[in-house]
């Protein structure tokens, strides 16, 4: 959404300290452990940007709190699973040899905003090792949320998902809904249902520090329920819609919405008929 277009539709704007005050109204609190995905646009015009933004949830959380995000570089992933935009099968071995092994200092996330990007290389972050998922954090439970990710099951236990919920952190969904929500694909892993099924994929990774690319099987997600089983979760916990400007805030923990979900997918999904 362009610039102008924000602050036509902002009555009045955010700093990072408005921002903060907010955030705890909705329940962030000192020490929490929290797991953030959100639309800046939705937050109306804040002060500083992305910068503020960050300033503003460290703030919430408090010196002794955790602040987690999504870094995925999703165009560092095999080539024939491409779809927004799809290359042709003549680009996929090209794209194989010459796709930048993935660093967690350098390579930068894909679609999914100025935030995110610009906390994969705030002072104190760790940044997972998965090439295509990886998950950043900053304060006291950085490390313990990101020094395993394993490649197939990129959202299992063992990922910064499967220690967000070993730790009984939050989630926020800041201006985005529940098609949004990461931790649904925890619940995903964790289900059993009709038609599970692990796909081929890959991606460009450091190997005895020569580039390589690494195949791997990777557990295949499907999203399209997401809106329907957050939607559940919400009726069957109460969990309040909140607002900063025009972004509705959901704030939760993660472990509650994991087991529900989980068995939810198990009771009403079979994906046996599903195109591949």
């Amino acid at each position: 959404m362009p610039e102008e277009t924000v602050i036509a539709n902002t009555v009045t704007p955010l700093s990072a300290e408005s921002l903060t005050a907010q955030l705890r109204h909705c329940g962030l609190a000192d020490g929490q452990v929290v797991l953030v995905q959100l639309a800046m646009s939705k937050l109306g015009w804040v002060i500083g940007a992305a910068e503020g933004v960050i300033i503003a949830l460290l703030d919430a959380v408090g010196p002794t709190g955790t602040i987690m995000m999504v870094s995925h570089s999703s165009n560092n992933t095999d080539p024939s699973e491409w779809r927004y935009p799809p290359v042709g099968p003549e680009w996929w071995p090209f794209v194989r040899e010459h796709t930048p092994p993935y660093n967690p200092l350098t390579t930068p996330t894909r679609g999914i905003g100025v935030v995110p990007e610009l906390f994969r290389t705030w002072p104190g972050v760790r940044r997972s090792s998965h090439p295509a998922f990886s998950m950043a954090a900053v304060g006291p439970h950085a490390d313990f949320l990101t020094e395993v990710h394993d490649l197939t099951y990129d959202a299992g236990d063992q990922s910064p998902l499967g220690r967000l919920y070993e730790l009984d952190g939050y989630v926020l969904l800041l201006g985005v809904g529940h098609s949004n929500n990461s931790s649904l694909h925890l619940a995903e892993v964790r289900a059993d249902y009709p038609g599970k099924r692990l796909i081929p994929s890959g991606s460009s990774m450091l190997v005895d520090g020569r580039r390589t690319w690494v195949a791997y099987p990777s557990f295949e997600v499907y999203p399209d329920d997401f809106e329907t089983v957050g939607t559940a979760f919400e009726q069957a916990h109460s969990i309040p819609i909140q607002h900063i400007n025009t972004a509705e805030v959901r704030f939760f923990r993660q472990r509650l919405l994991v087991d529900f979900a989980a068995g939810w997918m198990q009771e009403n999904r079979d994906l046996r008929n599903k195109e591949a």
